[in-house]
């Protein structure tokens, strides 16, 4: 991601990190960060809590959480003010500079300021290191995308490096093309699915961009661009589903199947989704472990875990290497265990009930056989002659040989004609979170504190491993950071046990103090629940104790308004000491 040159010094100058601690989550990138940071290159980190990777930027913009719409327009903003943009490169590449110009001018640094907390200057400071800082790169974690504006600050920040000619560059952000093999997408066969059972998809009439209507147009222009639709997975929107399996509504929904899922902990308002798998006909768990959602299962099915079975990552169709890993033990051993794969169990369903033509292969491998042969490889010579790893050789300003970019104005479109078909706004806007001391006066009072929660850590993965014995007894409890001014009017210790209340419920984690985080701000671990708990209802394993998403909110007018995203990190709450007996 921080390319280097024949030299081995970096090509890339400059890297604007939004909304992820790499050092926690993303350990690969991590390792170039910090090289990268050795050899000059310079580092921007848009963060509300002081991470590892914060303390390794240039410069942190400690945002209120939230805003990075916002911030990131106004970085656009002074990027124009200033005209510090590739003017030829926009002039000659880029559909919408000027209606962009007009958005952006409500976003000037010193009203921004009073919306993100972020001082003017260092806005302005930011903009400019970036944008004198060429070829750069912009990367975005989980921080963005739990946001309830997630896809116009994703927007904002393709936009950043287009108005720079970072895209395409050596240095800068790739656009890889079609995979050379066959995608996890194009498997699942979508297409088949006829124009009335697409348009059955829950959410889809209201949140287009993810789900079939935003598929097709891109599907079909990426058939005119590239030759193939580069497919990618069309989905329906999770809280929604489970609205309709209690509601009805938009038709009833009475099963479920869930492989290795957790939505008990993973999924907002976790009242709403206890309630909703309960009124289930059948619910089916194929999972390693008994999860509280597991617990509220008809049928657990034991599957095989990473180490069992053979692995292919093809880039769901968009990217141009591929990875393989062999089976490091066998996923049955008769008279011991017998795991099956999703890929068995998918299989043994779908041929039961009629669709063998669509499943001739008769294990994973087979199937993986299918996916590489455009390269020629089966899956055993793709181990053997490759190692498991194959990548294209990388091309750049591919828009000039292919008579531009692959959008229907054959520009990268800072005014989205996609969007705008779609019936949405084809600029990116902020929209303030629906639950702040900004939108909800009315509840500051009673909860005067900015939850935000979903920040990864080690040694856990999402609500995995907690069950593991060796890794609880490092990590037994499970944290929320709040800043010591806050504690000690609270009256709230390190280590304290305290309540975390929102207006959906409250929880308890232990106390850990810490100066990176805003007073107003407080930030609670997510993914917990005790294995160790009785797993009958009502402990279900604990998953009522310290699960955050007891708090979050499910509300679909918070959503992302095209795709459906819901928000897990912006909530009103409050928080009090756990009293001692």
């Amino acid at each position: 991601m921080v390319q280097a040159g024949a030299d081995a010094r970096p090509l890339t100058k400059c890297i604007l990190v939004l909304g992820m601690d790499a050092s926690q989550s993303r350990l690969r990138f991590w390792k170039s960060l910090m090289d990268a940071k050795k050899q000059g290159v310079k580092i921007i980190v848009v963060d509300p809590r002081r991470t590892r990777t914060a303390d390794l930027a240039d410069l942190w913009l400690q945002n209120r959480p939230g805003t990075d719409t916002a911030l990131l327009l106004s970085l656009i903003n002074v990027v124009i003010e200033e005209n510090l943009y590739d003017k030829d490169f926009v002039s000659h590449w880029c559909h919408g500079f000027e209606p962009l110009k007009d958005r952006v001018k409500d976003y000037a640094p010193e009203k921004v300021a009073g919306i993100t907390w972020v001082p003017a200057d260092k806005i302005r400071e930011a903009a400019r290191m970036y944008a004198t800082g060429r070829p750069g790169i912009t990367v975005h974690g989980m921080g963005t995308e739990h946001l309830e504006t997630n896809q116009d600050a994703i927007q904002a920040r393709i936009i950043l490096a287009a108005l720079m000619n970072n895209i395409d560059v050596p240095g800068g952000e790739g656009i890889s093309g079609p995979s050379p093999c066959i995608g996890e997408a194009e498997m699942e066969l979508g297409r088949l699915l006829p124009p009335e059972q697409r348009k059955k998809q829950i959410g889809a009439d209201r949140f287009k961009l993810l789900s079939w209507p935003g598929r097709e147009l891109i599907w079909e222009q990426n058939r005119k661009y590239w030759g193939s639709e580069c497919l990618t997975y069309a989905f329906a929107n999770a809280p929604l589903v489970m609205r309709a399996m209690l509601t009805g509504q938009p038709y009833p929904v009475r099963a479920l199947i869930t492989a290795n899922n957790n939505p008990m902990v993973t999924l907002p308002d976790t009242k709403l989704v206890y309630k909703a798998l309960k009124s289930l006909d059948l619910y089916v768990v194929k999972d390693f472990w008994l999860t509280p959602s597991a617990q509220l299962a008809d049928y657990v099915l034991p599957t095989a875990c990473w180490a069992e079975r053979p692995e292919l990552i093809a880039g769901q169709g968009l990217d141009n290497s591929m990875i393989g890993g062999e089976a490091a033990l066998p996923a049955r051993v008769p008279g011991e265990h017998e795991y099956w794969t999703d890929y068995d169990f998918f299989r043994e369903l779908g041929v039961r009930m009629g669709q063998a033509e669509h499943w001739p292969w008769p294990d994973l491998e087979g199937a993986f056989d299918y996916q590489l042969a455009p390269l020629g490889f089966t899956f055993k010579q793709f181990m053997g002659e490759k190692n498991g790893f194959y990548r294209t050789k990388d091309e750049y300003e591919k828009h000039k040989q292919r008579e531009g970019f692959g959008t229907p104005t054959r520009k990268i479109e800072l005014y989205s004609t996609v969007l705008e078909k779609l019936g949405y706004d084809p600029l990116p806007n902020y929209r303030e979170p629906h639950e702040t001391p900004v939108s909800r006066p009315d509840l500051n009072g009673q909860y005067p504190y900015i939850l935000i929660t979903g920040g990864r850590f080690i040694p856990f993965f999402h609500s995995e491993h907690r069950q593991v014995p060796s890794i609880r007894r490092r990590y037994p409890n499970p944290r929320v950071q709040i800043h010591p001014e806050t504690a000690r009017k609270l009256g709230i210790g390190d280590g304290d046990w305290v309540w975390i209340e929102s207006p959906r419920g409250r929880v308890r984690q232990k106390a850990e103090l810490f100066d990176g985080i805003d007073p107003g701000v407080i930030h609670a671990q997510h993914g917990w629940w005790f294995p160790e708990a009785p797993g009958e209802e009502p402990w279900l394993g604990g998953v009522w104790e310290s699960n955050i998403n007891v708090l979050t909110d499910d509300d679909p007018d918070s959503f992302d308004r095209r795709s459906g995203g819901w928000p897990l990190r912006t909530a009103l709450c409050r928080i009090e000491r756990c009293k001692n007996y």
